[in-house]
């Protein structure tokens, strides 16, 4: 029997008035238009090769363009059959140890009208949803606890989310790279692992039109290790329980990848979500991101609701976003 979760984070009215002290590099722009620079001196050299999945009505490609330092990231990109114009794209990230499944699983954004490039995310995949996009770490790495929290974790040159966050801002530059997408109207969106990597794309791509950062993962790694045992954050903590000696370098390196810091660069218009009994992303972890996001926004809150948040009822309120954007 599945244990009961109670209301275990702060109440809703504190949630909204939460503003946590930040912990910010003082190098922390010089270190992402560095890494990013960086990358792009690499010709990103995105194809997309047409692949036969028995659709009718979406088009499908697999998708291979060049992400953090020119290794090869893969992805689907899926297009409505039928279609006029240029059309709006949402750039989806994927949640923790998923990979990119098969173009199957992908169908709604096209559906609808709209373009989706589903970013592979390297290293992970699991038996349920399988990847494509080994992961390479050119610098080293550290010894590290089960996972990916962890890997590279001693410094932000080396640690694991430099390279995905990288490889998500190049996959904006390759759906604006296909000649059916329209370039200013891209929205970046994922779930848990996903929603952290959108914060990080909307923090880092100042002419993002749009982000749906739903119950985001990888925000105020302080207070998350401290309220909740769940994982994926409890690799955080085991690695600090293990490696005691570089507990606090280890904190040190997040600085740099917290979607608190990177969410107060943003400017798209975004939709976030919660769930107020999710231990796994705790409500005040969103909300330090969320009050702290510096475009226009707005929060769908899932009082009953764990890590799976509003499912198909945010997917609904999504939709309507969108609508409300582009119409």
């Amino acid at each position: 029997m599945e244990a009961t979760v109670t209301f275990f984070d702060m109440p809703l009215e504190e949630l909204q008035k939460y503003y946590p002290e930040r912990d910010e590099p003082a190098d922390f722009d010089a270190f992402w238009q560095e890494t990013l620079a960086e990358a792009q001196s690499v010709p990103l050299n995105a194809r997309f090769e047409p692949v036969d999945y028995g659709l009718k009505t979406v088009e499908a490609y697999d998708v291979t363009y060049n992400g953090y330092a020119g290794q090869p990231v893969k992805g689907w990109f899926l297009i409505p059959a039928q279609r006029e114009g240029k059309l709006p794209c949402v750039v989806h990230y994927i949640g923790y140890s998923g990979g990119r499944g098969f173009p199957t699983d992908w169908l709604v954004w096209p559906s609808m009208g709209y373009a989706l490039l589903v970013m592979d995310t390297r290293g992970q995949g699991s038996r349920n949803s399988p990847a494509a996009t080994p992961d390479v770490p050119i610098h080293g790495t550290s010894p590290h606890v089960a996972g990916f929290m962890t890997q590279g974790i001693l410094h932000p040159q080396t640690y694991y989310y430099r390279r995905v966050f990288t490889d998500a801002v190049r996959a904006v530059e390759a759906a604006r790279s296909h000649p059916a997408v329209d370039a200013e109207r891209i929205v970046a969106a994922g779930g848990s692992q996903g929603g952290g990597i959108t914060l990080a794309v909307a923090g880092l791509v100042p002419d993002l039109a749009a982000a749906m950062p739903d119950v985001p993962f990888l925000c105020h790694y302080p207070r998350a290790i401290h309220i909740s045992d769940a994982a994926p954050y409890s690799e955080i903590t085991s690695y600090c329980q293990c490696y005691r000696d570089y507990a606090e370098q280890a904190m040190a390196t997040l600085r740099y990848f917290d979607g608190v810091n990177l969410a107060t660069r943003a400017k798209a218009k975004a939709l976030f979500s919660t769930g107020l009994m999710d231990n796994t992303c705790p409500p005040s972890t969103v909300y330090a991101a969320y009050n702290y996001y510096g475009g226009e926004k707005d929060i769908r809150v899932w009082k009953y609701n764990r890590h799976e948040g509003g499912g198909p009822f945010q997917l609904r309120e999504q939709v309507a976003f969108l609508k409300e954007l582009w119409g």
